[in-house]
């Protein structure tokens, strides 16, 4: 990992990179953390709420986090889960579903399926999980009945804002794909490099972690970066400048990377972070959100909607960004459907 390391064969996007590409909104130090929910709120003020499907949002914290969208003007709900579950829940909790379109299904499996399908009928434009599992919700979105695949494979983005990085930065991914191989991290990286676009970011920086920053045949991370960079320079990734393989500290710090003689338009300031597999990436993710004071909120492209992952532990800044995006992604479907 030590020595000189030669300038690194980015692809032809990376190539003609200019040297000050513009990067997401900075907000460096402690007053960074409620800025990034803030911002992504500010900047879809101006858009027109969304019909979202909330699916089986049995417990309190959910059903909070559907009134607070609510409330904040992001979405119109509906609630797809079984009505006495949901009148019990809102009960325990004391708050009111006055004026909320509901549908009553009699468990979480028909929920999810229920949802996928007003999805696929246009009935709303994104989805949002409740009290079920990720992957009873992911299972019925991703059946072929339901009509909402798409040429890509879905993947989980999580934005996040640390104190000690002066932009916001996406983390990729941590929470659909186990254990991608080259085809689905190629989808993956295109995923967030859409998700970067619909933020403002014409040309993002895209790291592809591994653990060392050189190729290492005994290293499959790093063999899938090389070849991810290679896809960008023959065109089939599009849209963003890659580097790879990079280890974390390449890819954050200028400082470390200089030390170790890398010249990359990407070291020491990625707008993406690509995680190997699953395991690295939700452990990367937690870890700068627990020990790193990091702000975060989530979503899954992919789909012909966008779709909202929320975690019981999520705050509430995080859950009305995670919807944030959502809003954001949906008004750009309109026009550029995935």
């Amino acid at each position: 990992m030590s020595g000189a390391h030669p300038t690194r064969g980015t692809g032809a996007v990376a190539a003609h990179a200019p040297a000050h590409t513009p990067a997401l909104a900075a907000a460096p130090g402690p007053a960074a953390i409620p800025a990034m929910a803030e911002r992504l709120l500010a900047q879809v003020r101006k858009l027109p709420a969304i019909r979202m499907a909330v699916v089986h949002p049995c417990d309190p914290l959910s059903l909070a986090g559907v009134l607070d969208a609510r409330a904040a003007g992001l979405i119109e709900p509906v609630i797809v889960a079984p009505a006495a579950r949901v009148e019990a829940a809102a009960r325990e909790a004391g708050l009111d579903l006055s004026g909320i379109e509901r549908q009553d299904v009699p468990h979480s499996h028909a929920a999810a399926a229920r949802a996928a399908q007003l999805a696929a009928q246009g009935q709303v434009e994104a989805l949002m999980k409740g009290s079920l599992h990720t992957d009873e919700l992911m299972e019925a979105v991703l059946a072929r009945e339901a009509g909402l695949r798409t040429k890509r494979r879905t993947s989980h983005c999580f934005l996040m804002q640390a104190p000690s990085y002066p932009r916001p930065f996406i983390v990729t991914d941590a929470a659909v794909n186990i254990a991608p191989g080259l085809e689905e991290k190629a989808d993956i990286v295109r995923n967030a490099i859409e998700l970067a676009h619909a933020l403002g970011v014409a040309q993002p920086r895209v790291a592809i972690l591994a653990a060392v920053e050189t190729v290492n045949p005994r290293m499959p991370a790093t063999l899938d970066a090389a070849a991810l960079c290679k896809m960008a320079d023959r065109g089939q990734i599009a849209g963003g400048v890659l580097d790879g393989p990079l280890a974390f500290d390449n890819a954050v710090s200028a400082e470390a990377a200089r030390i170790k003689g890398i010249v990359s338009p990407v070291a020491g300031c990625a707008d993406i972070l690509v995680a190997p597999d699953l395991e690295s990436g939700n452990m990367l993710a937690k870890q700068l959100e627990y020990m790193g004071n990091a702000a975060s909120a989530g979503i899954v492209l992919g789909a012909r909607v966008p779709i909202v992952l929320t975690s019981r532990a999520d705050s509430r800044a995080s859950r009305l960004a995670s919807c944030a995006l959502a809003v954001l992604l949906a008004h750009r479907y309109r026009s550029s459907p995935p």
